[in-house]
């Protein structure tokens, strides 16, 4: 009889444990594994450690990205500005526009390879990924939200608590949580197979003119915009003086003198498709640009060494070089549906 009762409870222990379990919903995300390119450095940060990429977070992340109604006039998102098929610029505005008419003070730089830098914005005023959605978001000249209107606008929309359930395990919504599956959408934006890149992987070849430009390219860019990610993330003077919005850049963030009109060295990759140029867009074309680094004044205070001796192209070498920077444009990045809404 002892036995019998034994094997009894036992058994009322399996079938109790199963009921539980069948009811219990298992929380199971689709691990991501970042596919980085066989020539780009090693990763400077472990931007996913505390939050693994998952497919429901990267699909959590994409939603909020493209969501306009997150913004305090349900007009902008933050692809308003950033801007797929400009590789994530925004193609033609010198400053984006925000909630009321309102606009930013810098041109939009183009959301490609993040998990590669340091710091982001123009001035390095932000030094983890994670945290960088908070200003656009709460910035009166851009979404113009507060944070806790918000987390509510989340909590009350049954779409986004089942997606922050399936990403996060369970339906709380919270502003870290907001900011991990942002993180995961904008850290997977990679750029990696332009026309330089397949030439790079001995699946294409230079065309002469193409080859000439990269030639002047090595010869007189590749110090501040190192190949493979075409930037060394390094903040420098480059002599375009202060602007009409008194932008000190990098110095009105450390507070240090020689810091002083430094910005953030932008990436060229699909530099043909984020025009205008410059942190505050004053130039249109690339033309422009090549020509401000061939009339810069060597004695401008605080210019990057680097520019202290000016950079001459003949026409011919001009076009050569533009030539050659436009084989960095991915398409298959800019029209990845995986990208896009």
């Amino acid at each position: 009889m002892k036995i019998k009762a034994f094997i009894s409870i036992i058994l009322f222990l399996i079938v109790s444990l199963f009921l539980i379990s069948a009811t219990k919903k298992i929380f199971a995300p689709t691990p991501i594994i970042l596919d980085i390119p066989t020539n780009f450095p090693p990763l400077p940060n472990k931007i996913f450690a505390k939050n693994p990429l998952t497919e429901q977070g990267f699909l959590l992340g994409k939603k909020l990205f493209f969501d306009a109604s997150l913004s305090k006039t349900n007009d902008i998102s933050c692809a308003s500005c950033h801007q797929p098929f400009a590789a994530f610029a925004n193609y033609y505005h010198d400053f984006s526009h925000g909630v009321n008419n309102s606009f930013t003070t810098r041109n939009a730089p183009s959301l490609v390879n993040l998990l590669w830098m340091k710091n982001w914005h123009w001035d390095g005023g932000v030094n983890h990924l994670e945290v960088q959605p908070l200003s656009p978001l709460t910035a009166p000249n851009e979404m113009g939200q507060h944070l806790d209107t918000l987390l509510n606008i989340l909590k009350q929309n049954v779409e986004y608590k089942n997606m922050f359930a399936a990403a996060f395990g369970d339906e709380k919504i919270t502003s870290q949580r907001m900011l991990w599956a942002l993180n995961q959408f904008t850290g997977s934006l990679i750029s990696a197979n332009s026309k330089y890149d397949l030439v790079k992987n001995g699946n294409a070849t230079f065309i002469e003119p193409e080859q000439k430009g990269y030639e002047l390219f090595k010869a007189n860019c590749n110090s501040c915009h190192k190949e493979p990610l075409f930037t060394d993330n390094s903040f420098r003077n480059n002599g375009v003086g202060l602007n009409a919005n008194n932008d000190i850049g990098r110095q009105g963030i450390t507070q240090i003198k020689t810091d002083y009109l430094k910005f953030k060295v932008p990436t060229l990759r699909n530099i043909g498709l984020t025009l205008p140029y410059m942190h505050d867009g004053r130039y249109a074309i690339l033309e422009d640009v090549i020509k401000h680094y061939s009339n810069i004044n060597p004695t401008t205070t605080n210019l990057d060494v680097a520019l202290t001796k000016k950079i001459i192209f003949t026409e011919k070498e001009q076009q050569q070089l533009i030539l050659f920077l436009y084989t960095l444009t991915d398409t298959s990045f800019t029209k990845n549906k995986r990208f896009n809404m």
